[in-house]
């Protein structure tokens, strides 16, 4: 299984992948509780389906999926 970092699933993600953008896009997209990552209103339906299947498949990817998840959740988390 290989591994990936933030900025390699940001580049997958088509999005801006340096670190300043990543922390940026982070902060700026701050989910609640009750969203699921996949289900966030800001994904293209490309970008989608990327997230989906990683989820579905347990793939090489789930690692830094999963840590984009919490980080979005960030805030949520703390208001509980």
């Amino acid at each position: 299984m290989s591994f990936h970092s933030m900025t390699d699933l940001f580049m997958q993600l088509g999005l801006a992948s340096d670190a300043e953008s990543i922390a940026s896009f982070i902060h700026s997209h701050q989910l609640p509780a009750e969203v699921r990552l996949c289900d966030a209103p800001f994904w293209t339906e490309s970008q989608r389906q990327f997230l989906t299947e990683q989820f579905k498949a347990d793939a090489s990817w789930i690692i830094i999926v999963d840590q984009l998840n919490e980080s979005l959740h960030e805030d949520a988390v703390k208001q509980q």
